[in-house]
């Protein structure tokens, strides 16, 4: 009976199996569908690799077909197809069954050379051939030429390395980092400290501007910085970015912008791409109109390890510092003069000023739309916990025509550790500002640095505290997207100080504020 069973079962998927036609595939006759028409791998730099682009293909019919060649048009094409796990850039039969769809991935590397000289434009077509035919998908591509600075290799197969800490620590402390020091006479870039808006600057490691020298940044340069890469001036050095004020809010024609190297519209806003500014130095630091943002920290400034004695100086002036994911600026105990300056999405902080310090911030934005319930807006403190070791330093900071605002309850976090050291001072003072402050559960009701009407360590002169997410908002226009601009609602409106103003007398879009300014970096438009 068993024999019988087997030989039954047996029978029954011969039975089954000789009827399928699964397996037939017939050649295409061209009705294939696909995601796009032209793929547009974006911008990329000349040389680099693009990332991976993705062409979905249909088989709309009930019938399983063989497309009898996948290829490129171009023979000796830049660009790269993965078509069924297999790279190439030419396939034959290849199956798709009825009713199903497959991937495509395609990537390139190509030289600015090689592309149109009229557009920078490099294009091909991706052709599918069949029984009736050609069907063609478009491929574009952007090139950009720039400048690529990076360290070089020695003899060995070894990188270059800069400097981290200080150079008065002993050589068996020393800190190096991946980076290279800057080249007055570059082979290929030319006065690497000077940097021109002629064509892109592309950063590999951190670039370092070393003791004696200044790094000049004209109108309109653009630089992007790889993956853990950033700018270093350390201590007897000196930045200077000069950027001015542009015509086309769209373009930013003469606006310096700092970013990461990735270009993809999918990469615009993300946190982290690069490490950012590494300011250690006591100099004349002067940065005017730069839009710095997608890094770890987009300004650190900070004593190298091991100084005890510079105090890292910068004046940073009608510029925007954006989606970062620690903090947007950070001073330790440096001293930092700001106008117009706005700054939004960290993740800790949008500006903090840490380990006391000197700081006067006027006319400045300070908002903080980060997805993450304990960052601020604005952080001050008079302390550094180092290990186990409490280091603390005097601290004065003015906020004049400021707004302090974000998606947490709070607008500003404030830290005074020294308060029974006599010697270290803890002078900070609001005026003419707008701060959020929701207060849940009258946590701070008490609290010696938050006495909004007086009486407290904190100087709060003609301050709007924003008590609840509903009353003194900000209204700014799109504070995810980083539009600060207020709305003819905001609280900001007619609150600073004209005697402020008269010293920065046009907001960060370049309108006048001399008669009834706003808080703030921007003045609202009668809209």
């Amino acid at each position: 009976m068993r024999h019988c069973l087997l030989l039954f079962f047996a029978g029954l998927i011969v039975s089954l199996t000789s009827c399928r036609n699964d397996f037939e595939f017939e050649p295409s006759s061209g009705n294939l569908e696909f995601s796009r028409d032209t793929v547009y791998l974006d911008t990329v730099f000349t040389n680099i690799g693009s990332s991976t682009y993705m062409l979905k293909v249909y088989n709309r019919s009930k019938k399983d077909i063989a497309i009898p060649s996948i290829r490129l048009k171009k023979p000796d094409s830049k660009y790269r197809l993965m078509v069924d796990g297999m790279s190439g850039t030419s396939f034959t039969d290849v199956e798709l069954l009825a009713k199903d769809s497959m991937f495509i991935f395609i990537e390139t590397t190509v030289d600015v050379a090689e592309a149109n000289p009229d557009d920078f434009l490099y294009t091909d077509e991706i052709e599918f051939s069949s029984t009736n035919g050609v069907q063609e998908v478009h491929l574009v591509t952007l090139i950009q030429d720039a400048y690529f600075l990076y360290p070089q290799r020695n003899d060995e197969g070894l990188y270059e390395g800069v400097r981290y800490d200080s150079e008065t620590n002993p050589d068996s402390e020393a800190v190096y980092i991946y980076g290279f020091n800057l080249d007055h006479s570059d082979v290929n870039n030319g006065d690497e400290y000077h940097w021109n808006n002629t064509k892109p600057y592309i950063i590999y490691g951190f670039a370092t501007v070393p003791n004696g020298e200044t790094l000049v940044i004209d109108p309109g340069a653009r630089v992007h910085f790889h993956a853990n890469s950033g700018l270093m001036v350390r201590p007897g050095a000196k930045l200077e970015i000069n950027g001015t004020t542009s015509s086309d809010p769209e373009t930013a024609e003469n606006e310096v912008i700092f970013e990461g190297d990735r270009l993809e519209p999918g990469f615009a806003n993300i946190p982290g791409q690069w490490f950012g500014v590494l300011l250690m130095s006591a100099e004349d630091n002067a940065i005017n109109h730069l839009t710095l943002k997608n890094a770890e920290i987009g300004i650190l400034a900070s004593a190298p390890i091991g100084d005890e004695v510079t105090k890292p100086k910068l004046s940073i002036n009608n510029s925007q510092i954006y989606n970062h994911r620690n903090f947007g600026i950070l001073g330790v105990n440096a001293d930092i003069t700001a106008t117009n300056l706005a700054a939004n999405i960290a993740g800790q902080a949008s500006v903090a000023c840490t380990l006391g310090g000197n700081y006067s911030f006027k006319h400045c934005t300070f908002a903080n739309y980060f997805n993450h319930p304990s960052q601020v807006p604005l952080l001050v403190n008079d302390y550094q916990l180092d290990g186990e070791v409490l280091k603390l330093s005097s601290l004065n900071a003015t906020f004049e025509n400021c707004i302090m605002y974000g998606s947490s309850s709070l607008g500003i976090s404030l830290e005074n550790a020294g308060a029974d050291t006599p010697e270290v001072t803890f002078n900070c003072t609001f005026s003419n500002s707008l701060i959020k402050f929701v207060d849940f559960n009258n946590r701070f009701a008490n609290h010696p640095l938050y006495q909004f009407n007086g009486g407290g360590i904190v100087n709060y002169n003609s301050v709007l505290i924003a008590e609840s997410s509903i009353a003194n908002t900000a209204d700014f226009v799109n504070p995810q997207r980083n539009n600060l601009n207020i709305l003819n609602t905001s609280a900001a409106i007619g609150i600073g100080s004209t005697a402020v103003a008269a010293q920065v007398p046009a907001d960060l879009n370049n309108v006048s504020r001399t008669a009834n300014p706003d808080a703030g970096a921007y003045q609202h438009l009668n809209e």
